[in-house]
């Protein structure tokens, strides 16, 4: 979350001659209105005229909402009532009552009806859920690796108990990775992937527009958008699966193939736990992750960060003249370094209080001026303590992977400051303002350091300063960097940028360690039966077009096998993991319900998944 959303919609067309170019193959599979090959069973990836679709779908919940039946083989006996002109429907709906085995457009329907019932049933309970979710802070504090954060402990029982309840296997992972399993009849296993860490959060930044204050660890519902830190990236999918799970199991819904949801715990600081877990498990053949977007993300940016970090102890400038200048003896700017903050705050030191007046006078005026120069879009606000003046650039937070949805307050404070005109005292703090905005400024596509550039699927390059905040004796300062496939490799692009860098400390005299590091990205071609149920379960309960798209964002599939994501975030929409608004729409909640509940159902029972 992970894996937030920066999504570039291609045509089939153009994604097709893109993996033949890459040496893929097709870079999207067979489309979901395209008839299956002669030899396709209605098991493998069933496209059928006579499947329930979007408004047939909507009306069953309609239907459901006024008498839901106390289980899923009454609910169907309701729905073959009610809809009894629909031969395709309801005689589908007599043959699993029957127990005979289901083929092509009963294959579907069934299931697609399990997922409409799962929606009616459990809706209250997954929201339930979810708030208990959210009130464990499972943010990475300090040093202390998350195995051993209690409230990661906490969040594991909370697992624990549900699985258990809910009839399902529940194996603790050393608090690296929490995993549930309905178990199946036959050997194979279908791998579902999420996380329940999330980022921090600031307390102070969660305000609303309207001046509304919330806790982001407790969900509270606004217009049928249910806030919270964890909500959208990515607890609401742990809860919407398990009660999935749980839907099939004690609905005696047969599956062949074990269904594994694996609850990471470390995706948002690094991904140390699913290293120790693949170290120490077999992974299933075939997964999902539910951590970015619909209908399928087949491609993810490489995810990397340039550090620097300026030495706080240093020889500086001395003598009357140089003490008279004003020193900047603080900058903090961030909480994560995947994360867009949304305030950045400076305390800049006078000689004297009558200095510091003077000094918040002449800030006053260049803040205002800065605002109406670069979109007015975000505030800079000055005050007087004694003999120190505290700035603070109000901005807009955001996922890093979608800078193009926040207003970066620290790039725009470094600006400010840089551009200001004030002569600084020599320090890490005065290196580091400059640093920023020669390099970076208010461009997010790496064009000052001149690296930008862009891939015809995968959308551009995202260069994006994150967080400045002292850490021991120096001043580090994180980039973060979401990079499509290129000309260069993740290690080649790194030694460039790392190369540049260096050339401009030097030409500055700036004293700087530089560490650049860009892991790989994610160019897949999943070509297979379970892409197709996957885009064909999107499609037709959205009635929204189902063609796999790229994201900025990066996740754990890069690490699984024949994997991709499947959710949570629907297209068109902006993503709010990471931002002091995060929230998720209740009915976006209730449609992950039914579209997981009959992946499920369907992936857990298809013939092949190739």
């Amino acid at each position: 979350m992970s894996t937030r959303i920066a999504t570039h919609a291609t045509s089939r067309q153009t994604a097709l001659a893109l993996g033949l170019a890459l040496g893929l193959g097709s870079a999207l599979p067979v489309s979901a209105d395209e008839p299956m090959a002669a030899d396709d069973t209605g098991k493998r990836a069933p496209q059928g005229e006579h499947t329930l679709k979007h408004e047939q779908l909507a009306s069953l919940v309609e239907q459901g909402q006024e008498t839901l039946a106390a289980d899923f083989n009454g609910f169907l006996k309701q729905v073959a009532e009610r809809n009894q002109e629909d031969s395709a429907v309801s005689g589908a709906i007599d043959h699993y009552l029957a127990g005979e085995p289901l083929e092509g457009d009963d294959f579907v329907n069934v299931y697609r009806l399990l997922g409409v019932y799962n929606r009616l049933q459990y809706g209250d309970d997954v929201q339930e859920l979810l708030k208990e979710m959210v009130a464990i802070p499972t943010f990475k504090v300090g040093e202390k690796p998350q195995h051993e954060n209690p409230e990661i402990s906490r969040f594991g029982e909370l697992i624990k108990d549900k699985a258990e309840a809910f009839g399902l296997t529940f194996r603790n992972v050393d608090d690296r990775v929490f995993e549930v399993e309905l178990k199946g009849t036959g050997e194979n296993v279908f791998g579902i992937l999420t996380h329940g860490d999330v980022v921090p959060a600031d307390q102070e930044g969660w305000t609303l527009e309207d001046g509304t204050h919330l806790d982001p660890f407790e969900v509270t519902e606004i217009d049928g958008k249910l806030y919270g830190r964890g909500t959208e990236d990515d607890k609401a999918s742990i809860a919407a699966a398990l009660y999935a799970m749980k839907s099939l199991k004690e609905n005696a819904v047969p599956v062949k193939r074990t269904i594994r949801l694996m609850i990471e715990t470390t995706e948002e600081t690094g991904g140390d736990g699913f290293a120790y877990y693949k170290a120490h498990n077999a992974l299933p053949e075939y997964n999902i992750v539910l951590d970015s977007g619909y209908p399928a993300i087949t491609a993810e940016n490489g995810f990397g960060t340039i550090d620097a970090r300026f030495p706080l102890a240093r020889e500086t400038q001395t003598g009357q003249a140089a003490d008279a200048l004003p020193a900047i003896t603080s900058f903090k700017g961030g909480l994560a370094t995947n994360q867009i903050p949304e305030r950045s705050v400076a305390t800049l030191h006078a000689s004297d209080a009558a200095g510091a007046k003077a000094l918040n006078h002449k800030l006053e005026a260049l803040g205002s001026r800065y605002v109406n120069e670069h979109g007015k879009d975000f505030s800079v606000a000055s005050e007087v303590k004694g003999a120190d003046v505290i700035v603070t650039v109000t901005g807009k937070s955001a996922h890093s992977s979608a800078p193009a949805n926040g207003v970066n307050p620290v790039t725009r404070l470094a600006g400010l400051l840089a551009t200001s005109g004030i002569d600084f005292q020599d320090s890490a703090y005065e290196d580091a303002v400059h640093y920023l905005n020669d390099n970076y400024g208010l461009d997010y596509h790496g064009k000052l350091l001149g690296i930008a550039y862009s891939h015809e699927f995968m959308g551009p390059l995202k260069v994006t300063p994150t967080y400045l905040e002292k850490e021991d004796d120096a001043l580090r300062v994180a980039v973060n960097v979401r990079a499509p496939a290129g000309e260069k490799s993740p290690e080649e692009l790194s030694q460039v940028i790392k190369e540049k860098l260096t050339a401009y400390a030097r030409e500055q005299g700036m004293d700087v360690a530089l560490n650049v590091e860009i892991r790989d990205w994610m160019l897949r071609d999943p070509s297979g039966a379970w892409l197709q149920t996957l885009l064909n379960i999107f499609g037709d309960t959205t009635g929204l077009d189902a063609e796999p798209r790229s994201s900025a964002g990066s996740t754990t599939a890069k690490l699984l096998p024949n994997a991709i994501n499947f959710g949570p975030s629907m297209p068109g929409e902006t993503y709010t993991g990471h931002t002091s608004e995060e929230f998720k729409r209740v009915d976006n909640l209730l449609l992950d319900i039914q579209m997981f509940t009959e992946m499920m159902a369907r992936i857990g029972n298809q013939d092949s998944l190739k």
